[in-house]
């Protein structure tokens, strides 16, 4: 990266500290640092530009409906920051983009296929590679907690089809392993993170199962 790219990389990371430095949700700067170190790998395998991936990862939760208040003003909020750092409308409108395309809740919004730019799915592979594993099982018991989500019931199933506003409507925290974190590796579009991810997804297997187990007093 130049001189300035880099510049701008601190200024992008402060920003992202000042809109989630006080999360308790699992969605605070511990994890988005995690994504960005795992961005950082991906990309030095995948190729890709470094200064959007790794400012996309710094900012993709900036924006999130479920962190802040209005995404309106958050959008504007940050279109406002990037062009105060000089950046391009190019480069800006590529890291909205790659915001934008983050989140598992905007697959289930209906929309037409859209073929993403390899940042795009670098952020976006980081991201779900850290809502798995140990940490991932961790973020969302966490997260579960902090909303007041049950832990399990054995009589709810989990959902096969959901639209946006279901998955929002929390059943229990093992049954979003079902609805969504068990999905994530299917999804990802690196073979770096494929690779990474083959680790994480064994875990959280043996621990859901034993979960249960304990549960129910196998």
């Amino acid at each position: 990266m130049s001189p300035t790219e880099k510049s701008n990389l601190e200024a992008i990371k402060s920003y992202a500290e000042q809109v989630l430095g006080e999360d308790k949700t699992g969605h605070d700067m511990s994890h988005i640092n995690r994504v960005v170190r795992l961005a950082t790998i991906i990309q030095a395998s995948e190729g890709g530009d470094l200064f959007l991936c790794l400012s996309g990862a710094y900012l993709h939760d900036v924006m999130d409906d479920k962190l802040v208040e209005s995404t309106e003003e958050a959008r504007e909020d940050l279109l406002l920051f990037l062009a105060g750092l000089g950046l391009t409308e190019v480069t800006i409108s590529h890291l909205v983009e790659i915001i934008d395309n983050v989140s598992f809740s905007h697959q289930l919004a209906p929309s037409e296929s859209i073929n993403l730019s390899l940042e795009a799915k670098i952020v976006q592979d980081a991201d779900r590679l850290d809502a798995i594993g140990a940490i991932g099982i961790a973020r969302t018991f966490y997260y579960g907690g902090k909303k007041g989500h049950t832990m399990y019931d054995p009589e709810v199933l989990p959902r096969e089809q959901m639209t946006k506003d279901d998955y929002r409507v929390n059943q229990s925290v093992i049954n979003h392993f079902y609805e969504k974190l068990f999905k994530l590796p299917d999804l990802l579009q690196t073979k770096t993170a494929k690779k990474l991810a083959i680790r994480r997804v064994e875990l959280m297997e043996v621990f859901v199962d034993d979960f249960i187990k304990e549960w129910e007093m196998i």
